[in-house]
């Protein structure tokens, strides 16, 4: 059999804005408040983690994460309402895609 596949993402100015890995990414900085511990999470290097987030600020009107200020347990990052919005933006958007592909498959008449 055939199935429609593909992979959706949000463009901005400067390339991707937010795609699935960086919206996994999103998802590990509000789970573990930390740019670091999310990155580990998801098998990739500090560096790349840092340079999708600071892309990702970078496009949007306001920043998408935001460092915590160190105390006793020390910074970390959090993502900001506008980072939760963007999120729960793409999410609703790759939900749709997803249902596409697969409406789409069952109407493949080939």
């Amino acid at each position: 059999m055939y199935a429609v596949k593909g992979s959706i993402w949000i463009e901005g100015n400067n390339g991707t804005f937010i795609g699935y890995g960086r919206a996994i990414l999103l998802e590990g900085i509000r789970k573990h408040g930390s740019i670091t511990e999310a990155a580990k999470s998801m098998k990739m290097s500090y560096r790349q983690a840092w340079q999708m987030v600071d892309n990702m600020n970078k496009q949007s009107k306001s920043p998408l994460v935001e460092k915590l200020t160190g105390g006793v347990g020390g910074g970390g990052t959090k993502l900001t309402k506008d980072g939760e919005k963007a999120l729960t933006c793409f999410w609703e958007l790759h939900n749709k895609f997803t249902k596409f592909n697969v409406v789409a498959t069952e109407k493949l008449k080939l």
